[in-house]
């Protein structure tokens, strides 16, 4: 099925809270994209996984911001990493609109594959095409669950400082959504599912 993704704007170029929407069918988390019909190489879903890895281009916005929700939201009952295809500068945008949710990530150093020092995960998941493709060919060496969430690129938009951030925040808020509802086996009894 294709995918669309729209931004509409206010009048002004400010961006509203629901600026962005994706639309078409949303993959199924476990889907792998090369091969749609072959389910994971460890049967279902690790519902309780002990060590996660989430992946984009650089390692500068989307995959800390996940790396840090998701340490937030569960603590200690997992190991949670980060990296890129390459690694960039960490991003400020990312920054400040995760310390508005009361998240640091500003001592966040980012990394590339080729940096990990960990190598063993049971659940990779790829914030962009190009994390995507270097996650499947870690799956030549290691048997792990990968699942594509497509994210969009906030660096890529243009306009005011408020029209950009509120870009940043779209990324944020789909993320904490979409780790809730993957992960909600490891949330902290304070924290629920949305």
């Amino acid at each position: 099925p294709a995918r669309s993704i729209s931004i509409s704007t206010l009048p002004g170029g400010s961006l509203p809270s629901s600026a962005f929407s994706i639309s078409g069918d949303e993959p199924e988390m476990t889907d792998r994209p090369s091969l749609p019909d072959t389910p994971s190489p460890l049967g279902e879903p690790i519902r309780e996984p002990s060590a996660v890895l989430f992946a984009c281009t650089q390692n500068a916005v989307r995959s800390p911001m996940a790396e840090a929700i998701m340490k937030h939201l569960i603590g200690m009952k997992a190991y949670v990493d980060s990296c890129g295809v390459r690694n960039g500068d960490l991003d400020p945008f990312a920054v400040e609109v995760l310390k508005e949710v009361g998240i640091d990530i500003s001592r966040h150093a980012p990394k590339s594959f080729d940096q990990m020092e960990d190598d063993f995960f049971d659940v990779i998941v790829s914030l962009s095409p190009e994390a995507q493709h270097r996650a499947i060919e870690m799956t030549r060496t290691m048997a792990c669950d990968i699942e594509y969430w497509p994210m969009l690129d906030a660096t890529i938009i243009e306009g005011s400082r408020d029209v950009r951030l509120d870009a940043y925040r779209q990324v944020r808020d789909e993320l904490m959504r979409r780790i809730r509802k993957r992960f909600a086996a490891l949330l902290d009894e304070n924290q629920t599912p949305e």
